[in-house]
């Protein structure tokens, strides 16, 4: 069963191994970020893959502050 995040990110056992991907993609959730943290600009991304809108990588960074709110442990 699928589990819809925002409306933009789904999480799907069928899909990546129920990793959060963007919705009517493959495009995992980590990917975009990572991309991000490593400099690569918005508009770049967007290139890279075109199947991503601007609204995506904004949900991506949602999801993720979202995760590091309600996240209790420290990084090693």
């Amino acid at each position: 069963m699928a589990k819809e995040i925002g409306n933009r990110i789904v999480i799907d056992e069928k899909i990546m191994h129920g990793k959060p991907v963007i919705k009517g993609t493959r495009i995992p959730v980590y990917i975009v970020l990572n991309l991000l943290a490593g400099g690569m600009k918005l508009n770049d991304v967007l290139l890279e893959y075109p199947d991503l809108r601007r609204e995506d990588i904004f949900a991506c960074l949602r999801y993720a502050a979202h995760l590091a709110q309600d996240e209790v442990g420290i990084l090693q």
